[in-house]
């Protein structure tokens, strides 16, 4: 296990803060939480979560290379509720002790929101001291993110809905100064926007869902700067896709320096996307 870039961690909640309408963020800590790397920007990590009347996650034994087969063979009812997530922030004090921070959407008003995930539920009901786990890395290059500008890149394009936002403002957290970048952001309501600090040149666009032009259509209108570009699509998947098809086929922006991502699929749960993967 200790040649593993990833490692499992137990967790527990040390506070939670609604951060806007759409999210809620999970502050986590654990003993030994201090040993995970981050590359920043989009870096994942898989979030286990107990079932109803568990006191902790259900775990694969043993917890090595093999885990995730023993996972998806154990009763779905039982298992350990897995989600991939970004890290949101992520804290190390010099004596070790260490805090992870998980931003969760929230689906629709408080009424809506009922019919969300377990993941989604999980954020709004949980309390300090409950216990959950994390899959994380623990070593650089870790394989775990996919914001990869190659060389040569002269300004990067970035789209994102709520789902992608901590991914957003890793990456723009990271980009280095001075670099151009063009960003659009989808978010369902006003008071979602909120400050993205980066030292690149970046414009930032935010477009309220139902109110503003929808990501796609303003894309398509949008004036993109000359050079060589590197874009980077996430949310939901359907969206995604139609975004890449615009810059490969519309833009002419070369496919391998297009890195895109489903976070979700509209009307699907990542359970039924697992069983559908097989």
């Amino acid at each position: 296990m200790t040649d593993l870039p990833y490692r499992f961690f137990d967790v527990h909640v040390l506070r939670t803060e609604r951060i806007s309408p759409a999210l809620i963020r999970v502050t986590l800590g654990g003993d030994r939480l201090g040993d995970l790397v981050t590359d920043g920007r989009d870096q994942r990590f898989k979030l286990f979560l107990p079932q109803p009347g568990q006191d902790a996650p259900l775990l694969p034994e043993p917890l090595d290379e093999g885990w995730y087969t023993r996972w998806r063979a154990e009763d779905p009812a039982v298992r350990a509720v897995m989600r991939t997530y970004t890290v949101s922030d992520y804290r190390r004090d010099p004596d070790g002790t260490a805090e992870l921070d998980v931003d969760f959407v929230q689906h629709g008003d408080d009424k809506g929101a009922a019919h969300g995930g377990p993941a989604s539920h999980w954020s709004r009901t949980t309390r300090p001291g409950d216990r959950a786990a994390v899959l994380a890395p623990v070593v650089e290059n870790n394989g775990g993110t996919d914001y990869q500008p190659p060389a040569g890149t002269d300004w990067t394009l970035i789209t994102g809905d709520e789902s992608a936002l901590p991914a957003v403002a890793g990456i723009l957290a990271w980009l280095p100064a001075g670099m151009p970048a063009k960003v659009w952001i989808e978010v369902p309501h006003p008071d979602d926007i909120r400050p993205l600090p980066t030292a690149a040149d970046a414009h930032i666009t935010w477009l309220v869902r139902d109110t503003d032009t929808p990501v796609l259509d303003t894309l398509r209108t949008a004036d993109l700067p000359p050079g060589t570009p590197y874009a980077w699509i996430a949310g939901e998947a359907g969206t995604v896709r139609e975004l890449r098809r615009h810059l490969v086929n519309e833009r002419g922006i070369d496919r391998k320096a297009v890195t895109f991502t489903g976070y979700w699929r509209k009307g699907k749960t990542e359970e039924q996307l697992l069983e559908e993967l097989g």
